[in-house]
């Protein structure tokens, strides 16, 4: 087992320990019906779609799209960055929640795909916002490295050692929009191991029927 693997597996059973008993028909795990996270200030329960007829939504029911730009995207993005399943996503979210600001879990997607709903717990940093082809300036990516990311420059370089551990996601195995993100941060030097990657995104998210919420 990895860091990552050992950690969700000490959160649940801390959880299921802790008291956590439900009716639900459906829970996330064996011993684990639901997680209660923080979302921006309002506390959401993630918890899966009751109804074991429920379908997945229109938007993420489509298979096939043009490729490129729509190709499959490989397991591991890039050499270092971790890739994570929902399990995993949902104890970053929580330890998140719990007070651990060393972590960000960050939509990738432009805004009008938030706007269907996102993840409980994550801040929208489209890919564009850090993508200078796409119209973002030095100063507005400086802006973000270092007012939401933690990273502090000095003496011209960027310094990463109080960098946060970004958990990045978009729609999908399909979709660019968080490679590019991972892709560009890791050109600016950003370490490897600070980036995680949920490859499943939202398409996944959606096919277990897990909660979302949508941006106020």
């Amino acid at each position: 087992m990895n860091k990552t693997t050992l950690k969700v597996a000490g959160l649940f059973l801390s959880i299921f320990i802790a008291g956590s008993a439900s009716a639900l028909d459906v829970q996330l795990t064996p011993t684990l019906p639901s997680v209660d996270v923080n979302n921006h200030g309002e506390t959401v329960t993630i918890v899966r779609n009751q109804d074991t007829a429920n379908t997945i939504k229109a938007d993420y029911a489509k298979t096939s799209r043009k490729c490129p730009p729509f190709c499959i995207r490989p397991i591991v993005i890039a050499e270092g960055v971790e890739t994570l399943g929902e399990l995993e996503i949902i104890h970053y979210v929580k330890m998140h929640s719990d007070g651990d600001d060393s972590i960000m879990v960050i939509d990738s997607r432009t805004p009008d795909w938030v706007a269907k709903g996102t993840i409980p717990g994550s801040v929208n940093i489209p890919w564009t916002h850090l993508d200078t082809a796409k119209g973002a300036s030095p100063f507005d990516i400086a802006e973000i490295m270092q007012e939401k990311f933690g990273v502090e420059e000095q003496e011209g370089l960027w310094n990463y050692t109080n960098a946060k551990t970004l958990v990045m996601f978009c729609n999908g195995m399909w979709c660019g929009q968080s490679p590019r993100n991972i892709l560009t941060l890791l050109k600016f030097g950003y370490p490897a191991a600070k980036i995680k990657w949920y490859r499943g995104g939202m398409q996944n998210w959606e096919t277990l029927g897990l909660s979302t919420v949508k941006p106020k």
